[in-house]
């Protein structure tokens, strides 16, 4: 798994570092538009991640390095096979370092419990891996929580200088909406709630 998570290198988020030391030029920091297709990535779950693994965002083999999507596991949390499940998606951007973006991943956690129709993930961006191991044994997290050691997925994701980015995929697998920041359990729920009934979510996702 470690040669197949080598990614490219780029540039992510910290809601208390400047943002011209995390983002790329070009990109929208408010994330994907609505309708787009998911970017392909593949990372490490947090848990069972070293310091050396990158993530893979291939759209194709590279040499040695294969596709993101065709790197599968049971320590690989995959955007791809999420999309393949037909179930909407709610992926989180996070810093865990922040104690905010902590917090609301406490709150993805709850809201996971009560929508089983909906998939749920996290993904930790450019963090210090044993405090971040530290964190998830402490708070005992459940939704799956990748590890973006470089920050490249993060960033095909326009995640900017505000944590948490919120990534919402409807059935078909393409993009129903974004949200930049904090989402209260209630705001979170009825965005969980819009997506397994197929409904629109808010025009603020976007």
């Amino acid at each position: 798994m470690r040669g197949g998570l080598v990614g490219v290198f780029a540039v992510v988020v910290l809601g208390y570092i400047t943002y011209n030391a995390l983002s790329t030029e070009g990109l929208d920091p408010r994330g994907l538009e609505r309708g787009s297709e998911l970017p392909p990535f593949a990372v490490p779950l947090a848990a069972s991640a070293s310091e050396d693994q990158d993530a893979n965002v291939n759209t194709r083999r590279d040499g040695d390095v294969p596709a993101a999507c065709d790197v599968r596991g049971v320590d690989v949390l995959n955007v791809c096979e999420l999309a393949e499940t037909g179930r909407p998606l709610m992926l989180a951007f996070v810093v865990t370092e922040a104690g905010d973006c902590a917090d609301q991943l406490d709150v993805l956690d709850r809201v996971a419990q009560r929508f089983p129709r909906v998939e749920f993930a996290a993904v930790a961006v450019r963090e210090d891996l044993g405090e971040l191991q530290r964190r998830l044994r402490e708070r005992r997290w459940r939704v799956p929580l990748g590890y973006d050691h470089d920050g490249a997925a993060a960033n095909l994701y326009g995640l900017g200088a505000v944590c948490p980015l919120f990534t919402f995929a409807g059935e078909d697998g393409r993009v129903a909406g974004t949200h930049v920041g904090v989402l209260a359990e209630r705001a979170l729920a009825e965005r969980a709630r819009a997506l397994q009934a197929g409904r629109p979510l808010p025009e603020e996702d976007e």
